[in-house]
């Protein structure tokens, strides 16, 4: 896994590339190939991930923990297009950060804090 921070810029030039959006977007996650899901980059768009921290009110550690956690488990395979996938990815999500020391990123954000 090859986890890369990027600008504005580069992330906005990435999504339009690949997902067809003119943004940048938070985090995008790239599957090297099929047979090797854990295999891939996760880029982070900087920027964008310190405004989305300042907006929801946590905490740039855990807001970066999350997306990278996010990333990583699109790498292997989950998705949230569809409900149910959404769901078991965010539940997934909230455990794996738990086991971090990290309280779950779908609270409230006035309670979203770190433990450590």
């Amino acid at each position: 896994i090859v986890i890369r921070v990027v600008d504005i810029a580069e992330g906005r030039e990435l999504n339009h590339r690949y997902r067809g959006k003119d943004y940048a977007t938070n985090v995008l996650t790239f599957v090297y190939d099929d047979t090797d899901p854990l295999s891939g980059d996760i880029v982070l768009c900087a920027p964008v991930i310190v405004q989305e921290a300042l907006q929801q009110h946590k905490l740039l550690m855990a807001h970066y923990a999350h997306l990278t956690v996010h990333g990583i488990l699109h790498l292997q395979g989950y998705d949230h297009i569809e409900e149910h996938d959404a769901l078991c990815m965010e539940s997934k999500e909230i455990e794996i950060l738990a086991n971090l020391g990290f309280l779950d990123p779908y609270t409230m954000p006035d309670e979203v804090t770190t433990s450590s």
